[in-house]
This record gives structure tokens, C-alpha cells and sequence, in this order.
């Protein structure tokens, strides 16, 4: 399908033209002055003769079908030709062409009409409004500067040609060799998720071990996420952009979780779940795929800092430190050995200050005592050095990147010194390396990938999960058929509390004792089989609290007939629920789903302040226990589930269950669209659900 795109045997420029400032004119030239070895045809009404390529008045006039034809014309006639060129037989086209679906309603249609065209004659079409792609069989992108490829490295997939054109130019500037760049515009065929696809297709022993993703939406969530985790089990790194957080409308829910939850925690769910190391801006995203392709995917957190000045070590390791990595005392024998070769003064703790006067070969010792005795613990050595600008510096950039390919610990250099040392620093980067210029950076893009998310595989089913129960209590069988009722009209619609306990249950989740009272007779024998004292809450409006609907801690059944008539006075009630009280941490585990990406599952404190608080973790259904481990650990206030000043905490492993049961359970019945279990109250593994609501949608 892609094979046209990547590497066609001949090229037809519809709109070529000898203006340079125009797209069609600067795209022809950068393919043929950069190495293009098929056909290459101009296509121009207008002209007999442009750039000197063989020039043809219409693609009619061409003298077969080009495998590869790249459309820079207004918009208007882009339809027409690309019919034109479908019927000729081309199977692959590349509109440069702005004015559609970006701009208005018509240009969408438009748009769509061209995506018609092309899936109806087999034919890949990227675009239109991008800048094109730079693959190692030509430059087919109309803005410069042009690189020169270098197999596995980076490949950039963008959204967006102009912030492509700008990453490619922020890459030159630092030495990072890029392997491809892909553009794809408006996306309406082909987006960034089907090029990763084919790069994960296509992966290979010289394929890129980096792909840098800039992205304005993800239309394709299910996509991204397979690919994603497949090209990372190969042993490739992915790292992304998600553009566009902020412009997310709240959606009317019936939940806490519905109404927490956005498109943007979908999208940050979504990357997690698949791997991907997200960043919002470019100069960050080159900062972590530099990191990527010079030291590879690193797990360890140990780090060893080298450097000639105090201040910049001292700063790093500050970053390292908030990054939650490591900077440990070197072994008795390692400092012994550095001590013999630095000057004296010198620090050989970590970091290790060599002093602004240390020479290459003092650096280059240093590095070889490290590598020899420290390669067992040190994951990764930053290497500051800068240049005062009082000698030579080439010969110790020679031995830095001498440093980069050989020792066992990955060096990464941070050189902050741009101008007295800027002819070294080109000859560094002709070496194909590259280096920061900043070690905050560095330290920053270090704790991105060792902090990075793993892709984890979900649970299949849990001890006690009764799934076919499940599905009989959803169909309204087995709780007086009121789960049908509910249902049958369509709407989205919260369940009954009894329906709503026995699907938990069923689930393996445990919910205290409860019973509803719909007569104030019912109180004498529900309080005493419960025993005192109670929580009652109203049954019927959907935020209790908000209506003054529980009351907690009532301690006799002259209070309870009391409360139970405040509460049936309440706009909407139903009935009472009465529960005994439970103690505890209050916790919510939560469900929603978002068009698109399947189910978001929340985990978060929890109570009246969930939403004020906003200390709540989101992950994609299903998860697994070490997802729904790693989701209690990343909340804020996670101390507070081991205890407080003597009080007793919860077990972070029964919290866990919980997660990944409701994760389980909104996966299996997608008619469940949101879920609260709100709070989860208890003490160790004695968890309770102790308010639960759950919508369904039958439609």
C-alpha cells in the first residue's frame, strides 16, 4: 500500500513550476537535486520547459501513469486531476494543496470527496495541506532545509508541515540524523497513526529505533495503541506530541468519573497504555529522542555526572533528583583511580568535577576508569564540558564521541559553550553525534525515559469474577427485572441500587450490607438485621450530596424513621438505602466512556472533594494488576492510603483488585458507560464499595 509513497519509480509534479516560492516549483527541485534516481515529470499548462525536466501541459499528456503523483495546485482543481490520474492507473498521490477541510464545511466535502475517489481506485492518498515527505528515495517536501538521511535514527511523523519543517531544522541545528520525515496534512486518508502502522509493518534491522510523532488530534485511538505497543516490543522507542489540550468541553454526567474525564485525559491514558512517552513542545520532543537514540530505552536509574565546572554538575544533579533518579557514591576504588589521573582539587565524588583546566586525555582516563568499574550500577553518564575558550577544545570533542561509541555506559554530552566552540561543534555533529547545550534539559529528558510509561498487558479474568452473572443481571434476570426496565427505552439510565449491587458483587467487589426502604415500616427489621449505626441515603436524584441526601451516623430507629421521612421529601425519591457505617480512607474507582477510545477507568480520593481535588489517576480498560499498581502510586496523596500519624492505612494490593475488576467489567459490557464506586471506604484488604452508581446505555 505504502511501497508508491516510499519508494515510487517515477514522479509526476502536478503544478511544478520554475517559481521557486511556490510549492509545486520548490518541491520538483529539492527532489531533483537530491539524489532522485526514477522518472520525474513536471506537469505545468502553462510552460514548455520547467527546471529543466521533462514538462507536460496536462497529466493527460504524461506518458504512462507515474507511480507517485504530488498535487501543488489550488484547491479547486485537485478533484479532477486526482480522477484523472485514479483512472490512469497512478496509486498513490501526495496533495500539498491547502484550502479544504481546514478551512470550511466545503472544503470538508471536498475533501471527502477526494478520499472517495481514492478508496474506490486502491489508491494511497496523503493530504491534502501537508508538506509532503522525506523518505531515502527523494526530497518530496516543497520547505528546506534538506537533510541528509541516515538509517535508524529518528523518523518524524507529523500532523502538521510547518512544525515538521521546524523539527527537521532543530535537529540539523543539535546533530540528530533523522532516518524520514512524514507529513500528513488533514490526515483524511492517511494519518499518523497508519504511517506508524506501516512502520511497524515494515520494521526491520535498519529501521529507525526512534519515531518523534507531532499530533492535532487522534482519530484513530486503537490504531496508534497496537502499533504503538507492537513497534515498542520490537525494541523501538516512540515519543509524541498531542496538540490541543486545552479546547475540551465538559460534557453533562451523571458521574464523578464522566465528569472528570476529557478528551485530553483519553489521549494521556491512551499514550500510557501504549508506551508512548508523551511532551508538549519540540524542543522536548528532540530533547527525549535524543536521549533515545544515544543511549537506547535505559531502566536503570543511576547516574554518574562528569564535568569541568561545579555549577552545571550541581544543577543536574538537582534535576536528577526531582526526576526521582539517582546520583550514587562511587566505589572506594573507582575514586582512588580518578584521583590519580585528575588534577588535584579535583571532586571524584558524584558528580565528578575534573576542574576547567582538565585536559582530553584526563577526560578520556576518566571515562575508561568509569566504564571498567562503574558499568555494573552506572546506567548513564551526562558529560558536561565546556570551553573557556583558553585552548583547543576539537581534540576533546574527538574523545567524546571516541566516548559515545565505545564505553558499555551510554554518554550523552551537554556542551554549553556555542560560540567559542562553535567550529568544533560542527565537526562533532559531522560525526553524526549530537549533545545538549542546556543539563537541565538533559536531566529533565532523562527522567522522561526512565520514567517512561510500559506498556503492560490487562487482566483476561479475575479469581470470582462471574462474568455470565453479570451479563444475566444487565438482561434484568434475577433482580425483579428492573436492569430491563431500566434499559429498554435506550436512554442512559442509573441503575437501581440492588441491580447495581448484585452486578458489583458478581464483579468480586464487595459493597457493605444495605437495604432500601420504601416504607418507613421497613426501618424496625432493616436496622436491626444491619445494626447501628447506619448511613441512610436517598434513592432517586443522582448527586446525594448535593440535595442533602445522606445522613450518616444514625444511631436508633426513632432517627432512622425520622431521617427516612426528610429524605422521602426530597424532589425525586424513590426510597432510602440504609447502610451500616464504614471507617476508612475515602477512596472512588470510577468508569467512562470516551467516544472512540473505549473505557476510561479512574482512581483517585475520593468523596465530596473528588472533583475539587482533582488527585485522580486515568487509565484504558482492561488493566492488569501492575497497571491498576502503578495507577495508586501516581496519585499525590498516595501517602495517605499507608496510614497517618498511627492511623491505620489500606492495602494498595486490594486497591489495585478493585481497579482492574471495574476495568474488567466495563470492558466486557460497553452498555455500562459510566461507573462510580464513590467512596471506597475500609481498612487492609477489607475494602467496601460504599456508594455505587452505575449508567447504562442500551442503544
Amino acid at each position: 500500500m505504502y511501497e508508491r509513497i516510499v519508494d515510487p519509480s517515477s514522479i509526476a509534479v502536478v503544478g511544478a513550476s520554475n517559481d521557486l516560492s511556490k510549492p509545486g516549483g520548490s518541491v520538483a527541485k529539492n527532489i531533483a537535486d537530491h539524489g532522485y534516481a526514477g522518472d520525474l515529470w513536471a506537469v505545468n499548462p502553462k510552460h514548455d520547459d520547467v527546471l529543466g525536466l521533462a514538462t507536460f501541459k496536462t497529466v493527460g499528456d504524461l506518458p504512462g501513469a507515474p507511480e507517485l503523483a504530488i498535487i501543488a495546485i489550488p484547491a479547486r482543481g485537485v478533484r479532477g486531476v486526482v480522477e484523472e490520474l485514479a483512472e490512469m492507473g497512478t496509486r498513490a498521490v501526495i496533495i500539498l494543496s491547502a484550502g479544504f477541510g481546514e478551512v470550511s464545511e466545503d472544503g470538508k466535502r471536498e475533501e471527502l470527496a477526494l478520499v472517495e475517489i481514492a478508496d474506490r481506485h486502491g489508491m494511497t492518498m496523503i493530504g491534502p495541506n501537508c508538506m509532503g515527505v522525506l523518505t531515502p528515495s527523494y526530497a518530496g517536501v516543497f520547505a528546506g532545509p534538506i537533510p541528509t538521511l541516515k538509517p535508524g535514527c529518528i523518523d518524524i511523523i507529523s500532523g502538521s508541515g510547518a512544525t515538521a519543517d521546524f523539527l527537521v531544522e532543530l535537529a540539523m541545528g543539535r546533530g540528530l540524523p533523522l532516518s524520514s520525515m512524514f507529513t500528513v496534512g488533514n490526515g483524511a486518508q492517511v494519518g499518523v497513526e497508519d504511517i506508524l502502522g506501516m512502520m511497524d509493518e515494515w520494521f526491520g534491522p535498519g529501521s529507525a529505533r526512534v519515531k518523534a510523532l507531532y499530533m492535532e488530534s487522534v482519530k484513530k485511538p486503537q490504531k496508534l495503541l497496537r502499533h504503538a505497543r507492537s513497534l515498542i516490543a520490537k525494541g523501538c522507542s516512540i515519543v509524541g506530541i498531542k496538540s490541543g489540550t486545552t479546547g475540551a468541553g465538559k460534557r453533562a454526567a451523571a458521574s464523578h468519573t464522566g465528569a472528570m474525564a476529557s478528551d485530553d485525559t483519553a489521549v494521556q491514558a491512551l499514550f500510557e497504555k501504549a508506551g508512548i512517552i508523551r511532551v508538549s513542545s519540540k524542543s522536548e520532543l528532540l530533547d527525549v529522542a535524543s536521549v533515545l537514540l544515544t543511549a537506547g530505552p535505559i531502566d536503570g536509574r543511576n547516574v554518574c555526572v562528569l564535568t569541568d565546572a561545579g555549577g552545571p554538575g550541581v544543577l543536574l544533579a538537582d534535576e536528577l533528583a526531582r526526576q526521582g533518579l539517582e546520583v550514587p557514591l562511587l566505589r572506594d576504588a573507582t575514586r582512588e583511580r580518578l584521583a590519580e589521573v585528575l588534577w588535584p582539587g579535583s571532586s571524584v565524588l558524584n558528580p565528578i568535577d575534573c576542574l576547567s583546566t582538565r585536559t582530553f586525555h584526563q577526560i578520556e582516563q576518566a571515562v575508561k576508569i568509569i566504564s571498567e568499574e562503574e558499568s555494573d550500577r552506572i546506567d548513564v553518564m551526562p558529560l558536561i564540558m565546556g570551553d573557556p575558550g583558553m585552548g583547543e577544545i576539537s581534540e576533546m570533542y574527538e574523545v567524546i564521541a571516541q566516548a559515545m561509541d565505545e564505553s558499555p555506559i551510554p554518554v550523552i554530552p551537554v556542551f554549553p559553550s556555542p560560540i567559542t566552540s562553535a567550529r568544533a561543534l560542527e565537526d562533532f555533529k559531522a560525526r553524526g553525534k549530537s549533545y545538549f547545550a542546556d543539563e537541565v534539559q538533559l536531566g529533565r529528558s532523562l527522567g522522561r525515559v526512565i520514567n517512561r510509561p510500559r506498556p503492560m498487558e490487562p487482566a483476561e479474568s479475575l479469581p470470582g469474577y462471574r462474568r455470565d452473572e453479570i451479563a444475566r443481571v444487565l438482561r434484568g434476570e434475577g433482580v425483579g427485572g428492573s436492569a430491563r426496565a431500566l434499559t429498554a427505552e435506550g436512554a442512559r439510565t442509573a441503575l437501581e441500587p440492588d441491580t447495581a449491587a448484585a452486578i458489583l458483587e458478581a464483579a468480586g467487589i464487595r459493597m457493605p450490607g444495605q437495604a432500601v426502604a420504601c416504607r418507613v415500616e421497613d426501618l424496625d427489621k432493616i436496622c436491626a438485621g444491619l445494626g447501628f449505626p447506619v448511613v441512610m441515603k436517598v434513592v432517586g436524584p443522582l448527586h446525594k450530596t448535593d440535595v442533602g441526601g445522606v445522613v450518616l451516623d444514625v444511631s436508633s430507629v426513632e432517627a432512622a424513621r425520622d431521617t427516612w421521612r426528610r429524605l422521602m421529601s426530597i424532589d425525586e425519591a424513590t426510597g432510602v438505602l440504609v447502610q451500616p457505617m464504614i471507617e476508612g480512607t475515602e477512596l472512588i474507582v470510577g468508569a467512562a466512556r470516551e467516544e472512540g477510545f473505549g473505557t476510561l477507568v479512574m482512581f483517585g480520593l475520593g468523596g465530596v472533594f473528588t472533583e475539587v481535588l482533582g488527585d485522580v489517576k486515568f487509565a484504558l480498560a482492561p488493566l492488569g494488576m501492575e497497571e491498576s499498581e502503578r495507577m495508586v502510586d501516581s496519585i499525590r496523596g498516595r501517602r495517605l492510603l499507608d496510614g497517618v500519624r498511627g492511623g491505620r492505612g489500606v492495602d494498595v494490593g486490594a486497591v489495585a483488585d478493585m481497579i482492574a475488576r471495574v476495568g474488567l467489567l466495563v470492558s466486557d459490557f460497553p452498555e455500562i458507560v459510566e461507573l462510580d464506586l464513590n467512596p471506597i471506604k475500609g481498612y487492609g484488604s477489607e475494602l467496601y464499595a460504599v456508594d455505587a452508581r452505575i449508567i447504562v446505555d442500551a442503544a
